[in-house]
């Protein structure tokens, strides 16, 4: 399976660098200002993982925000495209997230996981490294997938199952892309996050309507408002470590 995802977003590198900032609503107008809405209020000096930093777009916006920003990705192409945006500012390097990080005990004070944990089969490793690499009273925010999204997307004949799909991604950039990942039930999410954490917030985004007029996105707002305002597509949960 991570074989499967890595040639994937090897491929995929190159779109997320230059088009999902600008021609991906679901992140732009949907996903990033819901998970922004979550983080401190002053950020300055925090240590923070960005934990599947894909093309580093978190990771210039913590930058900006005074943070000491340490990056890591599954695929080598992503770190490349996360080191040319932010440059030598932090340090950016392949991570596979399934495995012992390569972190000392309690450094970070946040972590934050944006659409990378579906690529993942067994949460419970990884939320223990997370547990033991953030510092007491620190926070791991993640979006992953709606379970109930998925569900209906896929027409699944059980929700309660814990299942790979797959999915054809057709981009500018790579073509067709297979992409697979994990679909599981929201009380297995909130189950394993709860074994280590205590949930703090729980969101299930709707669409930014600050963005609604622009003319950049106005196309996206027509054609997934609706839509997303009364079916979730993403889930995101606020944890902190007691």
């Amino acid at each position: 399976m991570k074989e499967k995802v890595l040639q994937a977003y090897e491929k995929l590198a190159k779109d997320y660098e230059i088009h999902v900032d600008t021609e991906s609503g679901h992140n732009a107008y949907y996903e990033r200002p819901a998970m922004m809405k979550l983080m401190p209020s002053d950020m300055r000096e925090l240590a923070v993982l960005d934990a599947g930093c894909a093309a580093g777009w978190y990771t210039e916006q913590f930058i900006k925000r005074g943070s000491q920003v340490t990056a890591v990705d599954l695929s080598p192409a992503m770190v490349e495209a996360c080191k040319r945006r932010v440059g030598d500012e932090t340090a950016v390097f392949t991570c596979d997230l399934a495995e012992t990080l390569p972190f000392h005990n309690e450094i970070f004070n946040l972590i934050v996981s944006s659409l990378t944990l579906h690529y993942i089969d067994d949460w419970e490793p990884t939320f223990r490294e997370f547990h033991r690499i953030l510092k007491p009273g620190g926070c791991l925010i993640f979006s992953v997938h709606h379970p109930f999204m998925d569900f209906k997307h896929f027409d699944r004949p059980d929700y309660f199952a814990h299942e790979l799909l797959k999915e054809t991604w057709n981009k500018k950039e790579s073509g067709p892309v297979e992409v697979t990942f994990y679909r599981r039930p929201l009380q297995e999410i909130l189950n394993v996050t709860s074994a280590q954490f205590v949930i703090d917030r729980i969101v299930e985004p709707q669409p930014d309507i600050e963005f609604k007029d622009k003319p950049e996105s106005m196309d996206w707002y027509k054609r997934w408002f609706d839509r997303l305002s009364t079916n979730p597509h993403f889930l995101i949960v606020k944890a902190r470590k007691q």
